[in-house]
Order: structure tokens, then sequence, then C-alpha cells
């Protein structure tokens, strides 16, 4: 890495350009994603209360889904409150702290999103192709083992990423040419060589991704294989449709993440207003598909929440 040059003070604030040439459409895109925001806080909080309260639902499955709930609120609630001021109210603003505080929380818990998807997928294998020791493998002090994993391993790989931008003099432009604090969008605009920065932040994105995916289409290979063998079309016919739609948010989540990370790396004609607006789904999507596809599809979630429901109606 080249050596620091910390001569020039860095800038008080940035200003946010949103999705640029889309400028026009700010206030109707908006509308959409504060949509998403609403399903994806309320879908994911419901779960939480839910799980907390019945306790027939304390299982390794509905415990990682309740990491994932919170992953989720933190990952939306880090970006959308601020890039529906820029698209609504004009605040293009942002202080150098806020939006360095902002990165963080993005790209560590975007890894630790990764992490409880690999998790639940974990979980998935062993209930399906091991189902009579699913509760001895996955006791409660694992579970909490796993999920301590993940979010050092998010803290540790990205915490490094707002520290090194603190240390870059800035001399180019303020503007940064996204709807939110990124890192490769931040770091183009410091007056020095950047290259092993950029090689360092790609690395570890692409090292966590393709790792986590590697392993997730390796459970879910045994979990299909397990699947044809079961002697009932009807059970072989539910579990197929679980896994599914979880493969359908996973699917989502992988394709926009990498679409994002090999742009950066290789896809120089790229439109920006292409890049920035699926770099924004990768963000938004998941915790917004999260709460529908893993909370009501699921039975046992479903049928508290309307027990509940019913019993305030009544």
């Amino acid at each position: 890495m080249p050596p620091l040059n910390t001569s020039r003070p860095s800038p008080v604030t940035f200003l946010l350009m949103g999705i640029p040439g889309l400028e026009h459409l700010h206030v109707w895109i908006g509308i959409p994603f504060c949509s998403m925001y609403v399903v994806a806080v309320v879908g994911n909080v419901t779960i939480l209360a839910v799980v907390r309260a019945e306790r027939s639902l304390h299982e390794p499955m509905f415990l990682f889904l309740c990491m994932l709930s919170i992953t989720d609120l933190v990952l939306s609630t880090s970006t959308l409150p601020r890039m529906l001021c820029l698209f609504w109210l004009g605040a293009h603003d942002i202080a150098f702290d806020a939006c360095l505080t902002q990165m963080f929380f993005i790209h560590s818990f975007t890894a630790m999103e990764s992490g409880f998807f690999l998790a639940m997928a974990f979980d998935r294998y062993v209930a399906i192709c091991h189902p009579l020791r699913h509760t001895t493998i996955l006791t409660h002090a694992r579970i909490t083992i796993m999920g301590m994993i993940v979010v050092i391993r998010g803290i540790a790989f990205f915490s490094p990423h707002p520290i090194l931008l603190k240390q870059l003099p800035y001399c180019r432009t303020r503007i940064i040419a996204h709807t939110y604090c990124e890192f490769m969008a931040v770091v183009k605009l410091a007056c020095m060589d950047i290259r092993a920065t950029k090689s360092y932040s790609l690395s570890m994105a692409s090292i966590i991704g393709s790792c986590d995916a590697i392993l997730i289409a390796v459970s879910y290979a045994f979990i299909l294989r397990s699947v044809f063998r079961l002697p009932s079309r009807e059970a072989g016919f539910k579990a197929l449709g679980t896994c599914g739609s979880h493969v359908c948010v996973i699917l989502v989540f992988y394709s926009t993440a990498g679409f994002s990370i090999f742009t950066h790396r290789f896809g120089k004609n790229v439109p920006a207003h292409i890049h920035i607006f699926i770099a924004n789904m990768y963000l938004l999507v998941p915790p917004f598909l999260n709460p529908i596809v893993y909370g009501v599809r699921t039975k046992k979630i479903r049928e508290r929440v309307l027990r509940t429901l019913m019993v305030k109606v009544a």
C-alpha cells in the first residue's frame, strides 16, 4: 500500500449526487424505495416480536432468521432514510464522519447478511439431510458461536475501510457520484495512488462473497440430492418449494452484489445510473424480501401472526 500523505486535511462534508442522469426522477424513484423500506421494517420487526413471544419458535432456523432480521433492519436503516432525504428534500450534504460511519455499517452488515444466508443454508442442510441429529448438532451454544463469528468477520474485514479513508488526502471534487457513501465511490476522490486501496476492498468483498456463495451452493446441492431420495413425492415437493423460495432471495442478493463488484473491477463501459441503481438493489431488495419469503411462507410464523391479529380484532 502506498504511503499515506496527511498534509491535506480531510473535507468537512461531501455531496451525494444521487443517481447520475436520473436526477429528474429522484422524487418518483423514492416512492417504491420508501415502500420497500416500510415493508422491510414492519416485516422484520414482526418476525423478531413473534419469535421472541413464541417459545416453540426458539429453534435454529428461527434464531438465525432473527439474526438476519436484525441485520436487515440495520442495513436498510443505514441507507434508506438518508437516501430519501436526498431524493425528496434535496439534502445532498453529508458530514465526512457521518459518511464514514454509514460506509462501515453498509459494508460490514452486507458481509453479515451473506454470513447469515450461509448459516441458514447450513441449518436447512442439517434439518433435511440429518433430521435426527438436527437439535444435537445445532445447539443454542453453537448457534450463538456461529452468530458471533459472522458478526466478528464482518467487523474485522471492513472496519479498515473508514480508517483508510480517514487518512487519505482529498484535493479533488467533494461530489460522490452515488446515493450513499460507498467505499469505491469515496476513495476515487483521493488525490493519490489508490490502486492498492481499491484492490484490498475488492479482494475482501470478492473473497467473502464467493466463499459464502460456493458453500451455500454446496449445501443446497446436498439438500436437493436428499429431497429427490425422499419416498414421499408430497414431502419432496414441499421441501423443494421451501428451498426454492430461499434460493431466489439468495440469488437476488449475490447476483446484484456480484454485478456491483465486477463492474468496479471490469465494467468501465457500464452506464453509471445502471451500476448505482443495481448497487441500491442489493441493499434494498433482500431486507424487503426476507420477511416475505422466510416469514410469511413459514407456517409457524404465519399462524402466530394470524392468531395475534384475530385476538386483537376480537
